[in-house]
């Protein structure tokens, strides 16, 4: 009897591979306002490919949150285009980065040129750095 046996734990998803990549960096705003969000989202889509390849990502007003996410792919590839006009904020925002070193930094220094950004909390590990900010306007 020949059967042939496939084994699927050891296969590599594509997906999997993109989520663990040093150049995503994950994006989670929380405690803004639905502009505020929209806002931050769209300065970081200016610069970066959202991880979905869609538009940079929206939040859903018909959707009650208090938590927006993203995900950005912060390679060489980066757009060199100009930020929004329109980039000023309601309120404060708190964003938390993670990702690898280098893009998390990169994603920073975008936010940096946009909002006037402090520091609030920060952990690394070996490849993975996670990044706690608070930005306001500039």
């Amino acid at each position: 009897m020949n059967s042939t046996a496939h084994d699927t734990s050891s296969s590599v998803d594509p997906t999997d591979r993109r989520a663990s990549s040093p150049e995503l960096v994950q994006v989670v705003l929380d405690t803004c306002s639905v502009a505020d969000a929209d806002t931050v989202l769209r300065v970081l889509g200016t610069r970066f490919a959202p991880e979905s390849g869609d538009e940079t990502p929206r939040h859903d007003s018909t959707v009650p949150s208090d938590t927006w996410t993203g995900a950005f792919l912060v390679g060489r590839d980066a757009r060199d285009a100009a930020l929004p006009p329109e980039s000023s904020l309601n309120g404060s925002v708190t964003v938390e980065l993670q990702g690898g070193p280098v893009a998390v930094d990169r994603l920073r220094e975008t936010l940096t040129s946009a909002f006037d950004v402090q520091v609030s909390g920060s952990a690394s590990g070996d490849q993975e750095v996670d990044l706690r900010l608070r930005l306001t306007n500039a």
